[in-house]
């Protein structure tokens, strides 16, 4: 690995609804380490190598479409550890589904997935035009995806970057403020949740995959 390189580790591991654009996902990210040349990447449906030794050779742990309660107690602890000694970590679209018994891993991701109606199109708003993980993106963002709904509203804790109108699509339970992506420090480390990224096509839009490059760069200190 170049000196400035970094690692991250990519865990898809479900126990819950198995999202068949995790292949798609684990390919995209591959290529985004490749064609920025800034990382190299593990990817690994085994929840065993999240523990401490082997954490500690990443700056950052990408959850990919992770679900149900993907780690044991051991593991969840190993997860705190790396993050409260500085590691990023990134939550892809279903990571909010997971561990939602957790109250700590709640935190991390910043809100729990509740539902989703089907699949439609609907329009985003960059909320900050000036955080780098969405500084490439339209102000005004239109995207077809599955929205999701959540437990609570993370705006208070976090920093949000895209929201979405709920009168552009059925469906959404949250009103008028209604965050989809967010990053904030926590515990230590650095957490950015994107809550896009349903489909495959995601995984080659130039502009999902650009949010999502940004978010592990920012997560891992890059930025």
């Amino acid at each position: 690995m170049a000196p400035d390189k970094f690692a991250v580790f990519v865990l898809s591991k479900t126990a819950g609804y198995r999202h068949e654009s995790i292949p798609a996902g684990i390919d995209g990210v591959s290529q985004l380490g490749l064609s920025s040349n800034a990382f190299t990447v593990d990817a690994s449906e085994d929840a065993s190598r999240i523990n401490v030794e082997n954490l500690s050779k990443y700056a950052a742990v990408v959850f990919l479409q992770t679900s149900g309660d993907f780690l044991n107690k051991q593991q969840l602890t190993a997860l705190q550890a790396y993050v409260r000694g500085g590691g990023g970590f990134v939550g892809i679209h279903c990571a909010a589904a997971g561990m939602t018994t957790e109250p700590w891993y709640g935190e991390l991701i910043g809100a729990v997935f509740t539902g989703h109606p089907e699949p439609q199109h609907g329009v985003l708003t960059v909320e900050d035009k000036k955080h780098v993980i969405v500084s490439g993106l339209p102000r005004k963002w239109e995207w077809f995806d599955e929205w999701y709904n959540f437990d609570s509203n993370p705006r208070a804790k976090v920093d949000v970057l895209l929201s979405i109108n709920e009168d552009t699509y059925k469906g959404g339970n949250m009103g008028e403020d209604h965050p989809l992506a967010w990053c904030r420090e926590f515990d230590g480390g650095r957490s950015f949740y994107t809550s896009l990224g349903h489909f495959d096509e995601a995984y080659k839009d130039p502009k999902f995959m650009d949010h999502l490059l940004n978010g592990i760069l920012w997560a891992a200190r890059r930025l």
